[in-house]
């Protein structure tokens, strides 16, 4: 009987190891190679929010349609990998209450479940919030825990006979007559691998890794800083009725909220400046939600780097316009026949990206079986304790949820 393909998938965040586990169940041969440890990059550097789609409703519906369905997936699959607090979109004095019925509207046409509140009930239901907010709107947003989500993912295609290297950065890729034939692994691995084909899901360094096989891939990355504040009152996540801007977003954690985000570009996703007005405005925008977070203690500040792809950019200015969405692209066009690589996207859709890349992954080996993600649940989710311990051997801790992962606190945090 021969041996099932090789396909090697580089990245170890969410969508690495989504693809990894989706090709495992198919029973192809998956060897995935991370740098740093799992959920280094833009998965375990996030805010952590489990969009309910609201957020995209009036300006992206099918983005939106997209977060609505993959939340209520995760909500079935991920057990501790997600939180349910709920969401608000809250209107403050001088917001424009068009917006808030738009996005009101939208979520409707949608099937995003919605529910308005009066700013008595509003204040009601979050303690300490602004008493300049005139209505707000219930949306079932939720919190994931990034560094539990992949090790999750990571142990199920592991089960499935998937190799995991955590922290094996690829050096080179070697192009022979028109695919890429072997690869070449550092760190742990130090090992040179035959594949039968590569799949680039690194985020915003998906450019440096196209470019070992000479391909170029175009990207914009966005720098954002999160700030986690001392605070324990705060139970559904706060999201800024307004357009997207800095500081609009306030996720709960059980001690802790986390503030955010701003959007600047960036030029090397590994090199990039941390300005002091970013953790600035963040807090001082969020605090005109929830004005007890401007004077609670800082735990922890951190950056990420979102995986902006440049092609669809929209606009020059903290780049957010460019799309969310995700994009396959096959380099088969580029000269190279065995070769793929995902771009963009959002860690709520990870699952649905996996999914889109290994069916076409599969389908070149003439494997016609379909996903079985959605309805299977991930390794492990009834069991925090197991899931933790899994964080920490697959050096997966990032400072998104280091204050929920009883790990050992290996978090990367810049603070």
């Amino acid at each position: 009987m021969p041996s099932p393909p090789t396909v090697l998938i580089i990245g170890g965040g969410a969508t690495g190891t989504g693809i990894a586990r989706d090709l495992s169940l198919r029973d192809l041969h998956v060897v995935l190679a991370g740098r740093d440890g799992l959920s280094s990059g833009a998965s375990g550097r996030s805010h952590g929010l489990l969009h309910s789609g609201a957020r995209y409703a009036e300006a992206d519906r099918e983005g939106a349609r997209e977060c609505i369905e993959e939340n209520r997936t995760l909500r079935a699959i991920a057990g501790a990998c997600i939180q349910d607090t709920g969401g608000l979109f809250v209107q403050l004095d001088g917001d424009d209450p068009e917006y808030f019925d738009r996005k009101r509207a939208a979520c409707e046409e949608l099937g995003i479940e919605t529910k308005l509140l009066t700013p008595a009930e509003v204040q009601s239901e979050v303690p300490g919030l602004s008493p300049d907010v005139r209505r707000a709107m219930w949306v079932p947003d939720a919190v994931i825990y990034p560094s539990r989500l992949c090790a999750a993912n990571a142990a199920d295609a592991e089960a499935h006979g998937a190799t995991i290297y955590p922290d094996a950065p690829v050096e080179d890729l070697i192009v022979e007559e028109g695919g890429i034939r072997k690869a070449q692994l550092g760190g742990t691995a130090k090992a040179t691998i035959d594949v039968d084909y590569v799949v680039n899901a690194t985020g915003a360094w998906a450019g440096t890794v196209a470019a070992l096989a000479g391909v170029d891939v175009e990207m914009a990355p966005s720098r954002g800083v999160m700030i986690s504040v001392e605070y324990d009152r705060l139970g559904p996540v706060l999201n800024r009725s307004r357009d997207p801007d800095d500081g609009d977003i306030v996720v709960p954690h059980e001690d802790e909220v986390v503030l955010g985000t701003t959007s600047v570009p960036v030029t090397d996703p590994d090199d990039y400046d941390e300005a002091e007005w970013e953790v600035e405005v963040s807090v001082r925008e969020c605090a005109e939600m929830l004005p007890p977070v401007a004077d609670a203690p800082t735990v922890r500040t951190w950056w990420g780097v979102r995986p902006l792809y440049a092609p669809d950019e929209q606009s020059d200015e903290g780049r957010r316009g460019i799309s969310r969405g995700f994009f396959a692209l096959d380099h088969e066009e580029d000269g190279v026949a065995n070769f793929m690589s995902i771009v963009g996207g959002k860690l709520t859709t990870y699952r649905r990206m996996a999914a889109a890349i290994s069916d076409r992954v599969a389908e070149q080996f003439g494997i016609d079986t379909e996903s079985k993600t959605a309805e299977r649940s991930l390794s492990h989710v009834d069991n925090p304790e197991r899931l933790d311990a899994l964080v920490d051997t697959y050096d997966g801790q990032g400072p998104t949820d280091a204050d929920i992962v009883a790990s050992r606190s290996t978090s990367r945090s810049r603070a």
